[in-house]
């Protein structure tokens, strides 16, 4: 996925109030800019980090620029929440998750379920359909593992009850964490933070569902899917990313 037009560098002063946030372009001016990421980004709001922002025109737009990547860690991350439905999709294309780049069609944000929303609904005229919920990830707090959700999210545990109830009615159901950064070789639910999800994360395995975690190539120029990385299920120690994760083994 190319940025078009480039991405323009910048300065973080602050994010703040989840939306917005205040930067120095490189030719000194201060601008405020909206935040299209909810979560609490640890580990991602250092002031005076580089960051780069997408331009965006439009008389209907209050702020003109986004915050796209931040460069943390020796690396760079991207922070924009609504990219991954999309890196999902191209990942599914390049046969970069299973057999799910199989199916005919791929139809994005179907509804579904108790008032929600699947982000990538999978059909074939000979295979199972199949409901694919994306969630993105950037948080790491140890070199090279990456962790899922970086707070509490209740929404989060409900999509996972969902897909639960997709893979009990004998549909496929497929968790996949896209991970926004290169440097992590492995992935986690971060329990400590929210043990109502890792309960909803186990609840989901015993009920059919696949999961996957795919890491990124994150430049100021592209993000592309870099492939499956193993996932520590609780308990257990790092999973091969070749077979199914699922209670069953």
């Amino acid at each position: 996925m190319l940025f078009n037009p480039p991405l323009v560098p910048a300065r973080l002063i602050a994010r703040y109030k989840r939306f917005l946030f205040d930067a120095e372009l490189e030719d000194g001016t201060f601008i405020t800019g909206s935040c299209p990421n909810t979560g609490s980004m640890l580990g991602l709001t250092t002031p005076d980090s580089r960051i780069w922002l997408s331009e965006h025109e439009g008389a209907k737009r209050k702020y003109r620029h986004v915050f796209e990547l931040i460069e943390a860690d020796g690396t760079t991350v991207g922070v924009n929440t609504t990219m991954p439905n999309r890196i999902a999709a191209e990942a599914i294309a390049l046969g970069q998750i299973a057999d799910l780049g199989d199916y005919t069609t791929v139809r994005r944000e179907q509804n579904y379920g108790r008032n929600s929303r699947i982000d990538l609904l999978l059909t074939d005229p000979l295979r199972t359909t199949t409901y694919v919920e994306v969630k993105n990830v950037h948080f790491m707090r140890q070199p090279g593992l990456a962790e899922f959700p970086d707070t509490a999210t209740a929404r989060g545990a409900k999509h996972l009850e969902e897909l639960g109830d997709m893979a009990q009615a004998g549909y496929r159901a497929v968790m996949l964490f896209v991970i926004q950064r290169l440097d992590c070789h492995r992935f986690r639910i971060c329990g400590d933070l929210d043990p109502v999800y890792l309960k909803a994360f186990e609840q989901a395995l015993g009920r059919g569902v696949e999961v996957y975690a795919l890491k990124c190539r994150v430049s100021a120029t592209e993000i592309t899917p870099a492939g499956l990385i193993p996932i520590d299920e609780p308990g257990i120690a790092a999973l091969d990313t070749s077979i199914k994760i699922s209670a069953e083994g």
